[in-house]
């Protein structure tokens, strides 16, 4: 625990103007982010006797070693400079809200050539224009069917499209007039961006000038006796009518606002929201947050406002915004509303009418997440704790191990010999964490070894971060041989550093995140790679897996993370320098958390180990030519139709492919001619040897062997 003294700044160094500061950990990452109308006396206010601060905010301030500030202009300037900072840093006491569910919104993708309409879910894209969110995509999908018959507009993949242009026929939806079919030309490109853009006016709430437009053309259509025509027309405005029954009409006025909620306890709040454009509801969502930072009502809903708005630019944003409470001063949020708009938006409480009785259902949504919220949750956080507790005890631990990494190594008879570092906290699984490595200093199958060197590698980054901060005097050797990847990233092959010998390099392919390449670390307080140490270490393994672990932590000097491992055979949790496991009750919570470890870092592990082995399969004679790449091959290939014709080329005829320099030709001849050739090609249905090559001009499931 800290000394907020220790770091307090000096009298007179902090400016009385506006800004937004940062409050930073021993480690350098930011906690917390703030915002002040005079910095001097809102900073002020953190450094006082501990006693008088409420308690969140004393557990920050004694969390904190550092605090920095910057200056702006105006009070709006600070409020975007603090949604960005929050945004960038995730600073753990900050509130943050988190949707309690993905909703699906109508989506119209104005950025394509032929607009789609489609269901769509996550982030907003630029140039994709949006309704809702809606609670169920079944919704939107009714009320899209019945808006086709009116408004033809596209809605099938870029597959499925592509297809239908090459065969020149459209799918089912262009034979029953539910698609303008674009695809085989039956409309121009801007016709059918026309009807897309109709849509969007439709559903953005400017429905009656259309119905009215609809209903003229009828009666004309009548008067000219064209009966099939206006019966058409009859139709569609009924399936019209039918899609706008589907949101009940709360508002008579037409009105375009947004409705916000807020339901709150000591330690949690949940926010409700409601999107009325035309009068109508057209969308509702709602957040969860743990109130982690002495807030009240008001910015409850500055924090909402932030999150909601923060990436809408428009008339995503409503003219009119009611809240149950404003946030103090209300002028600058106002002005950033009506920035982000483009015009004046209305920030008020609704205090009579229509307005404050839809608030009020509002409040009593909000109220109900939150009692939902919480009766899903207190089981989980019991039974969390009680597993934690369990597993300090067992351990015999100082405290409970609010972060385990868990490492587990995976090969197929020594081949493809990778690991996986996955990471928990208070329990659940930070995805985000998780990391990939390979084995690269030695060839063959030992998972203790393996288990060593992992484990060295990855404390040997994080001595390296605290070397950054000058939290660590020891002289670290470098760690070439770290190649680490992000969970969700191409595999990372770097080179490997083996004692005594030189650094060997592996070849590394186009699409590879290097170390110290398209992805640095930083030392600006962003989340890092290795920045912060597990209280409990966990190895997929028994005994000597467990001593190649602490063997590792030993080397480095790290001695205060414990280390077990857990055995899958009987479940026993090892120890180091113990001869005797630790035997853990079957009905354990704690052994269960040790489990889903295990598990998951086992199952990370041979997923990767899998996406290795497939694509080491998939491996042509040509993937092993430095310095060729994938226009190039296929070039080659596409000039000598196969790689048996490419193999018995000579040089000056590779030299007549464009792109290929002599060079080049000369080192893919080299290779080629090094190389085994490539096993005949089989027909599967016959038996059939293929005598021609060309199958195996390109990786195919068809090969039985590769190059």
């Amino acid at each position: 625990m800290a000394d907020p003294s220790s770091y307090r700044p000096k009298p007179g160094q902090i400016p009385e103007s506006p800004g937004v500061y940062k409050f930073r950990d021993e480690h350098g990452r930011v906690i917390y982010v703030g915002k002040a109308k005079s910095l001097r006396q809102r900073l002020s206010s953190y450094f006082q006797d501990l006693a008088n601060l409420h308690p969140r905010t004393r557990t920050m301030v004694t969390t904190a070693a550092a605090v920095e500030w910057t200056v702006v202009s105006t009070e709006v300037e600070a409020l975007q400079l603090e949604y960005s900072w929050i945004k960038e840093f995730d600073p753990r006491f900050n509130v943050k809200y988190r949707d309690d569910k993905s909703y699906p919104s109508l989506a119209v993708t104005l950025n394509e050539e032929f607009p789609r309409v489609q269901v769509m879910r996550g982030p907003k894209k630029k140039g994709v224009r949006y309704f809702g969110p809606y609670a169920h995509a079944w919704a939107i999908r009714e009320t899209v069917d019945l808006m086709l018959r009116v408004f033809p507009v596209r809605t099938c993949s870029a597959g499925v499209f592509k297809r239908s242009a090459q065969i020149g026929r459209p799918c089912l939806l262009g034979y029953i007039g539910k698609c303008s079919a674009p695809c085989v030309g039956r409309v121009s490109a801007e016709e059918h961006r026309e009807l897309a853009e109709e849509f969007c006016d439709f559903m953005a709430g400017r429905t009656g000038t259309y119905i009215r437009r609809l209903e003229q053309r009828m009666r004309e259509a009548a008067e000219e006796m064209e009966y099939e025509r206006a019966a058409r027309l009859r139709d569609d405005i009924g399936a019209l009518k039918r899609a706008m029954e589907k949101n009940a009409v709360v508002l008579a006025d037409a009105t375009d606002a947004d409705l916000i909620a807020v339901a709150e306890d000591e330690l949690e709040a949940a926010v409700q929201i409601f999107h009325v454009r035309g009068g109508r509801v057209r969308g509702q969502r709602g957040w969860v947050t743990d109130k982690v930072e002495a807030v009240d009502t008001a910015d409850l809903v500055e924090h909402a406002l932030q999150q909601l708005y923060g990436e809408e630019w428009g008339d995503a944003v409503p003219k009119e915004v009611l809240v149950p409470a404003v946030p103090d001063p209300a002028e600058p949020v106002a002005q950033w509303l009506g920035e982000r708009r483009g015009s004046r938006v209305d920030l008020r409480i609704p205090q009579r009418g229509d307005k404050k009785d839809l608030m009020a259902t509002v409040q009593r949504n909000a109220q109900q997440a939150l009692a939902l919220h919480k009766t899903k949750r207190a089981s989980d956080l019991t039974t969390r704790s009680r597993a934690l507790e369990e597993i300090a005890e067992a351990l015999g631990l100082d405290s409970a191990p609010l972060r385990i990494e868990c490492f587990d190594i995976s090969h197929l008879q020594g081949d493809d010999v990778v690991a996986s570092m996955v990471v928990f906290e208070d329990g659940l699984a930070r995805k985000s964490e998780y990391r990939r490595f390979q084995i690269k200093s030695f060839a063959g199958q030992d998972d203790v070894r393996s288990m060593h060197e992992v484990v060295g590698r990855r404390f040997r980054r994080y001595l390296q971060e605290k070397q950054k901060t000058g939290e660590w005097e020891e002289t670290v050797e470098p760690a070439q041989d770290v190649p680490v990847e992000p969970a969700q990233q191409a595999p990372v092959e770097p080179g490997q550093q083996v004692p005594g010998e030189p650094l060997r390099q592996a070849p590394a392919e186009p699409d590879e995140a290097v170390e110290g390449g398209g992805n640095p670390l930083d030392d600006d307080g962003r989340p890092k790679r290795f920045a912060y140490p597990p209280q409990l270490v966990v190895v997929d393994g028994g005994q000597p897996q467990v001593a190649a672990a602490k063997r590792a932590l030993d080397e480095l000097g790290v001695d205060d993370v414990a280390v077990c491992g857990l055995a899958k055979r009987l479940e026993e949790v090892w120890l180091p320098d113990d001869d005797d496991p630790v035997v853990l009750p079957r009905s354990s919570e704690g052994l269960y958390l040790l489990q889903r470890v295990r598990d998951e870092a086992h199952r990370f592990a041979i997923t990767y180990q899998r996406s290795k082995r497939a694509k080491s399969l998939k491996a042509g004679p040509l993937d092993s030519v430095p310095g060729l790449g994938d226009s190039r091959k296929q070039a080659l290939l596409k000039h000598f139709g196969s790689v048996k014709r490419l193999r018995a080329a000579t040089v000056e005829q590779i030299c007549e492919v464009p792109g290929v320099g002599r060079k080049t030709a000369e080192t893919v001849a080299a290779a080629l001619a090094g190389a085994a050739p490539a096993a005949p090609a089989v027909n599967t249905a016959t038996g059939e040897i293929i005598e021609d090559e060309a199958a195996a001009s390109a990786p195919s499931a068809n090969r039985g062997t590769r190059s």
